[in-house]
């Protein structure tokens, strides 16, 4: 067996940030991703070193041919579809979230000597978290209650992984955000999507790089047979109401988003699922908290530089824009309704068990 690192989902926004921080490390690593243009055009700014292998996941001939040949000394396991893409596409999302996690497990167990998995798992598999009702942050012992598509198949992928006979890390990921504007979507879609999560909600975010960190630390560190809670310091817990206009405003739309409804205190469904988190075992063992909440605001502020002039005028037409494309435009109701706002546009979110 060889030192690499296999990252699956190497060239996501989790697996970018985690490649490049792996291979300033020395790290041998090799991602596996799917050929499509954009990945063969991020291919050409890899760090040097880094090997790609071109491959399609939920084809298990292929894949077993992949890790043979690789003969990882870890996996890291990022690949995934995730919302509000998994909504619309859910048993190509069930083939690649679960069945393909369930075929790389399998396929893991039965190399000579079986690679260390670390899992990419998500604060959602705790589901639908009412604020006015659960007040204390969750922990990794908290048990998972899927209540959507996506909790749902973390749910399940992490039960794969755990009942494996590999050496498992999982790590439940908070809010992953990115100050370098280019690297999150900024589509109708993602919009839309923005829109519907209740105002009140908790989030707690993280910074890409500090992910990245995480991650890395993880295929080492005296972790083994662990879940841990990956999330920024305190700094990063934030009503969503509160989060997504300041990083807007960081970039010069101050003003520039239309204000979201309210989650309904009485209903402990009709919320998104995210909370904050207990991250105090996983910085103790991993290390990874290093960007607060003030120093993304702070950087997002500078690299967004002159720009952020030209897009403070446009600001009201922005915002106007916005609100008639949000997911309550017209819509009957005094609280948000994040389900029905998804069912609407993207499908049913109804967990698929």
């Amino acid at each position: 067996m060889s030192s690499a690192v296999l990252v699956t989902g190497g060239f996501g926004l989790v697996g970018s940030a985690t490649v490049q921080r792996l291979a300033e490390l020395g790290r041998r690593v090799v991602i596996a991703d799917l050929d499509t243009p954009a990945n063969r055009t991020a291919a050409a700014h890899l760090p040097p070193g880094v090997q790609v292998r071109w491959v399609d996941l939920t084809d298990e001939p292929q894949t077993a041919r992949m890790v043979a040949e690789v003969g990882p000394a870890v996996i890291v396991h990022l690949a995934a579809i995730i919302p509000p893409l998994i909504y619309r596409q859910p048993a190509l999302a069930r083939r690649v979230n679960v069945d393909a996690t369930a075929t790389l497990v399998r396929i893991a167990e039965a190399q000579p000597i079986p690679p260390r998995f670390v899992q990419a798992s998500s604060n959602a598999v705790y589901g639908a978290r009412n604020p006015h009702k659960a007040s204390d942050p969750v922990t990794a012992d908290l048990p998972m209650r899927p209540s959507d598509l996506y909790s749902a198949h973390k749910a399940q992928a992490e039960e794969i992984v755990r009942n494996s006979a590999l050496e498992w890390v999982v790590l439940r990921l908070g809010g992953v955000l990115s100050v370098d504007p280019k690297a999150i979507p900024f589509n109708a879609d993602a919009l839309y999507f923005e829109s519907l999560l209740p105002i009140d909600g908790r989030m707690h975010s993280v910074d890409v790089r500090d992910v990245a960190w995480a991650f890395a630390a993880a295929t080492t560190a005296d972790v083994v047979g662990e879940i841990l809670l990956i999330a920024g310091d305190e700094s990063h817990r934030q009503l969503y109401g509160d989060l997504t206009p300041a990083l807007a405003a960081a970039r010069g739309l101050a003003g520039g988003l239309p204000k979201g409804r309210r989650g309904d205190p009485h209903s402990d469904d009709d919320w998104f699922v995210t909370d904050w988190m207990d991250t105090t075992r996983a910085q103790q063992v991993l290390q990874f908290q290093h960007h607060s909440w003030h120093d993304m605001l702070d950087e997002a502020r500078r690299r967004a530089g002159m720009s952020r002039h030209a897009v403070q005028v446009a600001a009201p037409a922005i915002r106007a824009v916005l609100r008639r494309r949000s997911a309550y435009w017209r819509q009957p109701g005094q609280y948000a309704d994040p389900w029905g706002a998804i069912r609407r546009r993207f499908g049913d979110p109804a967990p698929d068990f």
